[in-house]
């Protein structure tokens, strides 16, 4: 099954670099300097026009006083057609993965073009460190789930459930996801799915346990499922990682055909894929893909409007830099990947943890930006998405 599943995309242009000259400058080699950096800004003007055209920040949710990092989050269209916007907000002085946070939410009435001013707190600070990786879930039964992180220590932290019945105007006590191991498990946000049969299902890296010194690298993987909404959850086999590769946040998607499909974040330049054929109680081994990643989450989900399957993650095999930030579509299941387009591409920038959100014709795409330790909001039309380059 190696290499079962393919990244196929069009050659791009070049990427920028930074050429760093020292001479003695004669007076024909400054009128060439100055020529250079004309061009290069001319070129940085026509690809901020060509994003901006296609690609509009709708909120940007910067740190401040009081406010170190606004992390990730995830999205949910309450009945009254307003979009809510939960993500981690971060107080104190560290913005830090175990910094203090609590979960924070914002609002649009006008799918997606603009949001409140104001924070709405969400869920209090439960954890001694924080709370943080939101995913939000429109049941099939009506109800809205809210999944998120409750960390008090490096071998304490469990993903939480809350129930809304009121459309997010109040939830229910927190009920804990895991209840038969304890340890420190990773669960992203937006990465929660309910199956067509109804089955709530999510995956975890666990990577230290009480008693353990040091956390490990390598996340031991378990998938966790749920057949009434959430109330009580029971575990699948752990992933088997025959090769020892360094495996962390593995999100899931659910194919046409019943399985589903795991993607795993990893160090090898690649995302590894495993799959289950029982609706996540077993899975196939850790397997190499051919999408080209760092050691960063890739997204990957259905498009309601077309069936197909979409996906963001860091088109970058290079090195580990968590940039430029793509998008890409399939139309066979995720066994190839067309319409590569960029997103955001600056080198300096740090782009993670997407959450995707669909509204009419529009993508709403939610990422943070590790260069400034915000979270932004962008709305993309869903055509530009397959156009021709």
């Amino acid at each position: 099954m190696k290499n079962r599943y393919l990244l196929t995309k069009k050659p791009g242009s070049c990427a920028n670099s930074l050429i760093l000259l020292s001479v003695t400058v004669k007076t024909s080699l400054l009128f060439l300097l100055v020529l250079f950096c004309q061009c290069g800004n001319r070129s940085s003007e026509r690809h901020d026009k060509y994003e901006s055209e296609n690609i509009e920040d709708v909120l940007k949710l910067l740190p401040g006083n009081d406010n170190p990092r606004n992390s990730e989050g995830d999205f949910i269209t309450l009945k009254d057609g307003r979009i809510l916007f939960v993500y981690t907000h971060y107080t104190g002085t560290s913005g830090d993965d175990h910094g203090n946070a609590f979960l924070a939410g914002r609002y649009s009435d006008d799918k997606g073009k603009t949001w409140s001013d104001e924070d709405i707190k969400i869920v209090d600070q439960e954890g001694r460190m924080n709370v943080m990786s939101v995913s939000l879930l429109r049941l099939q039964n009506g109800e809205i789930a809210l999944f998120y992180l409750k960390k008090n220590s490096v071998t304490d932290c469990v993903p939480m459930i809350r129930i809304s019945i009121d459309e997010a105007t109040t939830w229910s006590d927190p009920q804990p996801c895991i209840t038969d191991r304890d340890g420190y498990f990773v669960l992203n946000n937006h990465r929660v799915i309910q199956l067509k049969n109804g089955r709530l299902v999510l995956a975890v890296a666990m990577h230290q346990v009480p008693g353990e010194l040091n956390a490990s690298e390598v996340g031991r993987i378990w998938s966790y499922f749920s057949d009434d909404n959430g109330r009580s959850w029971k575990s699948g086999e752990e992933v088997s990682n025959p090769d020892s590769v360094i495996t962390q946040e593995p999100g899931m998607v659910e194919l046409n055909n019943g399985e589903i499909l795991m993607f795993i974040r990893t160090k090898s330049g690649v995302q590894y894929l495993s799959f289950s054929k029982d609706k996540g109680e077993t899975w196939s081994p850790v397997e190499p893909s051919n999408i080209k990643s760092p050691c960063s989450p890739a997204l990957i989900t259905r498009i309601p409007s077309t069936g197909e399957l979409l996906m963001v993650w860091n088109d970058n095999g290079i090195n580990q830099k968590r940039t430029p930030l793509n998008i890409a579509v399939s139309k066979d299941e995720g066994k190839t990947w067309t319409k590569n387009k960029i997103l955001k591409d600056n080198p300096e920038g740090v782009y993670c943890y997407p959450a995707i959100h669909f509204i009419d014709n529009c993508v709403l795409l939610s990422y943070s930006d590790w260069s400034n330790m915000g979270s932004t909001i962008v709305r993309i039309y869903t055509d530009w998405i397959y156009k021709q380059e």
